[in-house]
């Protein structure tokens, strides 16, 4: 089944959550009620581990976008950061018990690197095709000589 645009929009978005959301839980003790590791490692390994996640889905997103890769990819940078700032406020603020500020000096903030990250490769994506025509004419070229 292919999805569309706006489909592959929405769940990507939605796994740019959930995949990092699900990946947290092998860092935490139930049984005791804390993380397994120190708060901060914690912390940077979501960073990465979440960055590796929206690019893998950034690429496969791009893969439908036909024009306009810039636009495209602030688009999707903005719809799913602020579907994780959502799904944050539904489940992780009340689970962690903290105010709006707090959250977003420790987590929230770091989610414009979606729409960055995003927008930089609807960039080089453009920057791609526009150099594309000249280096096919370039290869012609050295094939006559």
């Amino acid at each position: 089944m292919k999805l569309s645009k706006m489909q592959m929009l929405i769940l990507f978005g939605f796994l740019t959550w959930i995949i990092p959301f699900a990946a947290s839980f092998f860092f935490y003790d139930p049984s005791a009620a804390r993380m397994t590791i120190d708060n901060d490692f914690f912390k940077s390994i979501m960073v990465v581990f979440s960055a590796l996640v929206g690019t893998l889905l950034l690429v496969k997103y791009f893969d439908a976008v036909e024009k306009d890769f810039v636009k495209e990819g602030l688009i999707a940078g903005f719809v799913w950061a602020a579907m994780n700032w959502v799904l944050d406020f539904v489940v992780l603020v009340p689970m962690m018990k903290v105010d709006t500020p707090t959250y977003f000096m420790s987590i929230g903030v770091r989610y414009l690197m979606v729409p960055i990250i995003a927008a930089g490769m609807g960039m080089a994506i453009e920057n791609s095709a526009r150099r594309q025509p000249l280096q096919a004419v370039n290869k012609n070229r050295k094939r006559k000589k």
